[in-house]
């Protein structure tokens, strides 16, 4: 069975990838990926498939000809938050395939934001349409639910990603604390500047190497080097792009501080603390669900020592999960892939 899987894939976004490395890692035997993405070539080498470029209107049209069923594979897709123009791409897609008739799927998806009506109307449509739906929190259960689409609800499928080698993590100076900030419009020059003097009394007080964790280049790797010169103690920025990696750099780390939602998935699951800074309703909900402690961006306290203060004392006296809670998240997450067997068996 040929399957084409459709998602930020290729863009060199960590989270993104991630989740990818999950969905291959559910396909049931029998079948066959195709994955849409940005870098081709990059997809095919790193995960031994076949790609196809997404933005390549021909190709991708001959590839749904050619195959029987269609995936969006997991992450925020249908918003329009972040951009007006995704959602129609997606929903086009996914509209396109269930016109020619081929099974489709929206796998482990985190609805919303939808501020338009429109972009609104395209993702009730899109999902009525699908063969199978998954989503991954209860704000995307609850949507679905009004709108009377049968679904399942589990966690992230991160969860239960496979974490790999970090090659030369064990030979940075333990204890280690990971961050991954990235670029966003409420974190200003002045807060970035605050985090800093944060970060910096934080590794004084505790003695630890900080590893600054970019998960997406283009927007976290000019952050980690301007907190990098600042630093006090050893250090290091972790250039990583196998998302198996990735999720092992939590394997030797005490203590999360992070933006990214896929950064506090993988730290959490690996026994980490974890600190969150929210930039994002999805991150709001995984902090909720859970309790894990931070701030909203925008809400940063002014004082960094404040900051600093509340960092240390998490890292002194904060709870990791237990590895019950880690275990069942785990369990539950699972059942993404049930669904994925029922969809294309």
């Amino acid at each position: 069975m040929r399957v084409v899987l459709c998602g930020y894939y290729g863009k060199g976004n960590g989270g993104d990838e991630a989740l990818l490395a999950t969905l291959l890692q559910m396909l049931p035997k029998n079948a066959t990926p195709i994955i849409l993405s940005g870098n081709p070539a990059q997809t095919q080498e790193r995960y031994q498939v076949e790609a196809c470029d997404r933005m390549a209107f021909s190709p991708v049209w001959q590839t749904l000809q050619q195959s029987d069923a269609f995936i969006w594979g997991g992450g925020s897709i249908m918003q329009d938050s972040t951009s007006a123009i995704s959602p129609f791409y997606y929903g086009g897609l996914m509209t396109m395939a269930q016109k020619l008739g081929l099974k489709t799927m929206a796998w482990a998806q985190g609805i919303g934001p939808l501020k338009s009506p429109l972009t609104r109307w395209l993702t009730k449509q899109t999902f009525a349409g699908c063969t199978g739906v998954s989503v991954r929190d209860r704000g995307s259960a609850s949507l679905l639910t009004n709108w009377q689409i049968p679904h399942l609800q589990a966690p992230d499928p991160v969860w239960a990603l496979e974490a790999g080698n970090t090659p030369g993590l064990w030979d940075l100076p333990a204890p280690r604390v990971a961050v991954t900030l990235r670029s966003h419009p409420q974190l200003t020059p002045n807060r970035l500047a605050n985090l800093t003097r944060a970060l910096v009394d934080f590794q004084r007080a505790t003695d630890t190497c900080i590893l600054l964790v970019p998960f997406q280049l283009s927007q976290d790797l000019a952050i980690a080097q301007a907190i990098q010169p600042q630093l006090p103690g050893a250090n290091q920025i972790l250039y990583l792009e196998d998302p198996k990696s990735l999720k092992g750099v939590f394997r030797g780390v005490e203590m999360a501080i992070g933006m990214r939602f896929h950064s506090l998935i993988m730290a959490a699951a690996e026994g980490c603390r974890c600190f969150a800074i929210s930039y994002d309703p999805k991150v709001d909900r995984l902090m909720a669900e859970l309790s894990i402690p931070g701030w909203d961006v925008a809400q940063i306290p002014d004082d960094p020592n404040i900051i600093s203060q509340t960092w240390i004392e998490h890292y002194a006296n904060g709870d990791p999960l237990s590895p019950d809670q880690i275990q069942s998240l785990v369990d539950r997450a699972y059942m993404h892939r049930e669904l994925l067997r029922e969809v294309l068996q």
